[in-house]
Order: C-alpha cells, then sequence, then structure tokens
C-alpha cells in the first residue's frame, strides 16, 4: 500500500480506496454505504480527487450508497505514461468501473471534467440512470475560434503549458486556488490536492486535460464530445442544477444552455461559490442533493 493509499489528511478523508483494472492500470474508487441502497456516484475534474467529495459521502452514505471515483491519472488510480487521458479513454474507464460493480438506479453528481466524462456513460446506458446532479460542467462541442479561460489557454501551449503543469503544478499551484472562493481554506486543503501529483510524471494527467477540450471540429475528441452531446436527450430523468456563479472558467452563460437542454430541471444557485462548490458551499449543495434525491425516490 503506498503513501497516498493510507493517508487519511488528517483523518478528514478516512476512507479506504478500492480498485479494479481498466486496461492494465488501477482504477480507484471509494464505495461507502449499504450497498443494497440505491447508488450515488460522484465524478471529479482537473486537478482534484475523490477528496473533492468528502463533506458528501458521509452524508450521502447514510441513505444512499455513496460511491466516488478517481479518473486515471487522478488521486489513487495510477498514473501511467502511455495512459490514454482522452475523453472517450476516460469514458471507457469509467463504463469499465460501471459494469464491474454493475449499477443501475444510479445517481450521476458531476462536476468539471466529471460531466462529459459521467455523461459519456449515462448516454450509452440510459436505462440505468435515475437522477442527473449537474454542477458547473459541460459536455458540448466549443466552437473553433472560442477563448478559454486564460490559464487553460496557456495550459494548453505545446512546451510553455507542459512546464507549467508537469513542471511546477501550476493546475494545482494555480488553476485550483483561482477557482475556490473561499481562500481561508487553501492552507488546509493544499496538501491533500498536492499529494497525488508530488513530480513530472505523476502529472501527466493533468496536463493532458486541458490540450483535450475538444475546441474545433477537427479536434481528437471532438467526436466523442459530439456523440455526448447529441444524445443528452435521451436521459429523460430528475435532473438538478447546481451552479457556483464566481466560476471564472465555466462561467452562468454556461449554465443557461444546461437548462435549455433540461428545461425540467431543478436549479440553484449559489453567488458565494466558485468553479470547485464542493469546497465553498459542501453543506448547501449536499442538502440540495439530499433533499432531491428523497423527493425523486
Amino acid at each position: 500500500m503506498s503513501h497516498l493509499d493510507a493517508d487519511t489528511f488528517g483523518g478528514t478523508f478516512p476512507w479506504r480506496s478500492k480498485f479494479i483494472d481498466a486496461g492494465g492500470a488501477r482504477l480507484a474508487y471509494v464505495d461507502e454505504g449499504d450497498q443494497a441502497h440505491e447508488p450515488i456516484v460522484m465524478l471529479h475534474g482537473n486537478p482534484t480527487w475523490s477528496y473533492l467529495y468528502r463533506k458528501f459521502i458521509p452524508v450521502l452514505a447514510r441513505t444512499n450508497r455513496a460511491i466516488a471515483v478517481d479518473h486515471l491519472g487522478f488521486g489513487r488510480s495510477d498514473k501511467p505514461l502511455e495512459g490514454d487521458y482522452t475523453l472517450a479513454g476516460h469514458v471507457r474507464n469509467f463504463t469499465a468501473l460501471m459494469a464491474t460493480l454493475d449499477l443501475r438506479d444510479v445517481t450521476l453528481v458531476m462536476q468539471d471534467w466529471g460531466g462529459p466524462i459521467g455523461l459519456g456513460w449515462a448516454t450509452a446506458h440510459a436505462d440505468r440512470v435515475k437522477r442527473l446532479v449537474i454542477m458547473n460542467t459541460w459536455a458540448f462541442r466549443v466552437p473553433a475560434g472560442t477563448q478559454l479561460y486564460p490559464l487553460l489557454e496557456l495550459f494548453r501551449q505545446p512546451a510553455v503549458g507542459q512546464a507549467m503543469v508537469q513542471g511546477l503544478n501550476f493546475f494545482v499551484e494555480g488553476f485550483l486556488p483561482s477557482a475556490i472562493a473561499r481562500k481561508e481554506l487553501l492552507n488546509e486543503i493544499m496538501p491533500a490536492y498536492r499529494a497525488p501529483f508530488p513530480d513530472w510524471n505523476s502529472r501527466i494527467a493533468v496536463a493532458r486535460f486541458p490540450h483535450d477540450i475538444p475546441v474545433g471540429d477537427d479536434h481528437p475528441s471532438m467526436p466523442e464530445m459530439g456523440r455526448i452531446q447529441d444524445n443528452l436527450g435521451k436521459l429523460n430523468v430528475p435532473t438538478l442544477l447546481i451552479w457556483g456563479m464566481q466560476d471564472p472558467a465555466i462561467g452562468p452563460a454556461v449554465l443557461e444552455v444546461w437548462k435549455s437542454i433540461y428545461p425540467h430541471a431543478e436549479v440553484h444557485t449559489i453567488a458565494g461559490a466558485s468553479h470547485f462548490l464542493q469546497e465553498d458551499a459542501p453543506e448547501e449543495v449536499v442538502a440540495y442533493i439530499t433533499d432531491f434525491v428523497a423527493r425523486t425516490r
């Protein structure tokens, strides 16, 4: 067992991860609560891991099976240098996990890259999805010429981006703090977000994600993102939209797109929360989710 596998980060993350094999690499996940209960599956984005949901897991596990996944290259999952860190690769790994656990009546909780990855599975397995919880994410084609958040644009530059992300760990040290409104939390939480990425090689997946944002029709991941977007209408299930309104990267305009796709959705906005609303307003977000699940049983 590695140090990361055993570390509870001062007792804030007391759960041991479980693992499945995904194409020869370990994929980690936390699985708490009664396995007979409906599963709530939580998906993170870049550069976080299941630690992001540490305040969600114990609350949701009281009434549901609470599962929080580490994508390949993140958290306690393996970080192979030759891993497939494309959107399609992450969807394939998540699909393998969901097949191994044979989950049905699933509630998906998704943020950042967790959105397209979770919805990549969900649009192909709509019969297994009971609810969607969508938070500060997207799952749409990005037109050519679209200007992304400046740090993301920087990280997408071939040499400079690699030096910034893999050399200086600036996705963790720069983007992450910039997208959390409650700066007073940073001293407490940053050690847990640094822990999975101690060196150049361990940051390979973090560096790949910015490049995999499919901007323009000729981007290699555009077919997969297009497939996901074109099939979002198959998910005619209770949907909850929760949005941190101070998000500098995926702002309120994206929330309006989701509302047009799922006009039946229940919507909650959090004025004081940024991109990582799981850090800025965990109690409020969990309360919205537990109430939503209870009313749609």
